[in-house]
């Protein structure tokens, strides 16, 4: 193979995935950029670029009430979905194979049932003890939806702990609360920090449910965009759109430094 042919076959496959990744991003850059707009409507592009929509956003109650309230509730979320998913990790780890594949199914399943069908089973679960339209049904429901997301991180990162330290730690007199505190903990740190992030991202920014028992009580921001595309659709809802991208990137990210610095961890215990 020519020198030229050999460039090509390495310009192809990248300019191929370019292409794909530019695609996938594009919808998301037009939000953006028509966040930045002048107009008074959605257009793009736009005529002229300002800080309207930002002022707009960030001076109307009626936009930062739900905003306040999807960030408390997702706050609680990371508390109650972390410890429950910590302990089920925890648990699960500890069961024969055959019980731990049938739990471990459990727990996840609402990573695989269609979230309309959650929604709706949570809604007329919720409505029989009037828990619709209250922030704390919204926190048990999207405790529900995050726990499988602690659960699988701190699962992976006890797959990778050596199981001899723990039992080095007994052997040695600690009791099994003084191991998991001094031992397993800070060891699986990072894999439930990892857990919380992502159960704070799936509070945050969780629709389905919301649509079904938020009622007029609790209304989420996600809850609150969907009725501002419904009824009004001016351009506030882009520089929302823009600031929830911006803080679930920056959410994404810290959880991907906090894998990689659960590697390097399991790479120096090997």
């Amino acid at each position: 193979m020519t020198g030229l042919g050999m460039m090509g076959a390495r310009i192809l496959p990248a300019t191929v995935v370019g292409l794909i990744l530019l695609f996938l991003a594009f919808p998301i850059l037009v939000v953006i950029v028509v966040s930045f707009s002048s107009a008074t409507y959605l257009t793009f592009p736009p005529p002229a670029f300002g800080l309207k929509w930002y002022d707009a956003y960030f001076g109307s109650a009626d936009w930062l009430r739900p905003t306040w309230l999807s960030i408390w509730v997702a706050a609680a979320v990371v508390v109650v979905a972390t410890l429950l998913g910590t302990l089920a990790a925890l648990g699960i780890a500890r069961l024969p194979r055959a019980a731990r594949v049938v739990v471990a199914g459990l727990v996840l399943s609402p990573l695989i049932v269609p979230g309309i069908v959650v929604a709706i089973g949570i809604y007329y679960a919720f409505a029989r003890y009037g828990l619709v339209g209250s922030p704390v049904g919204l926190i048990i429901a999207h405790t529900c939806l995050a726990v499988p997301f602690v659960v699988t991180s701190v699962s992976a990162s006890l797959a990778g702990i050596d199981p001899r330290l723990e039992q080095a730690a007994l052997s040695l007199g600690a009791t099994p609360r003084a191991t998991f505190f001094q031992v397993t903990l800070p060891l699986i740190r990072p894999g439930v920090l990892v857990g919380a992030l992502f159960a704070f991202i799936t509070s945050f920014d969780e629709l389905v449910v919301a649509l079904f028992i938020s009622g007029s009580g609790a209304v989420t921001l996600p809850r609150r965009m969907w009725d501002d595309l419904r009824f009004q659709i001016d351009p506030t809802i882009a520089a929302v759109s823009t600031l929830t991208i911006v803080l679930t990137v920056a959410l994404m990210w810290g959880a991907h430094l906090l894998r990689k610095h659960a590697e390097r961890q399991v790479t120096k215990q090997a």
